[in-house]
């Protein structure tokens, strides 16, 4: 899809803040209520727009660490990896994961009270998937740029 520069205003007018009403999107983009909510639709149907979240403060719920740790698996083969996946998708601990090119096979960000419920976690769930060779874990000393944005460009 497309997207022209009312669309990536539309985008970053919804990314900054997304419970922005019709009205309001539209006149801050430049357009009419109809034809923006149809802008609207038409970029949630094709996709662009996946979802809407409440983004939360972790450490006023109870999430005080972000840790990084980097897991080496023991083969890279279609079995392997997605045996991964599927336990890594069903930690709620595990707040992001990407499979990485170069050193380690995956890197997870994952979100937890303390260093010791980092540990439970680590011994209890992440050493016990399948298929996981090794795991070295680097904490996080402070949140410099917390954004879920993307940088969409004028």
């Amino acid at each position: 899809m497309e997207l022209d520069a009312i669309d990536r205003r539309i985008l970053r007018a919804l990314q900054r803040d997304g419970r922005l009403q019709n009205v309001d999107l539209a006149q801050e983009v430049g357009l009419s209520p109809s034809p923006c909510l149809r802008r609207v639709r038409r970029l949630e149907e094709a996709g662009v727009i996946e979802r809407y979240a409440a983004m939360l403060d972790a450490a006023k719920i109870g999430f005080g660490m972000t840790i990084f740790a980097r897991i080496w698996l023991t083969g890279q083969d279609q079995d392997t990896v997605s045996a991964f996946v599927t336990a890594i998708r069903a930690l709620p601990q595990v707040a992001e994961c990407y499979l990485m090119a170069g050193d380690c096979d995956f890197l997870i960000r994952v979100l937890v009270r303390d260093l010791d419920a980092y540990r439970r976690f680590q011994v209890e769930h992440l050493a016990r998937i399948p298929g996981v060779r090794s795991i070295k874990t680097d904490i996080s000393m402070q949140t410099v740029k917390p954004s879920g944005a993307l940088p969409i460009q004028p």
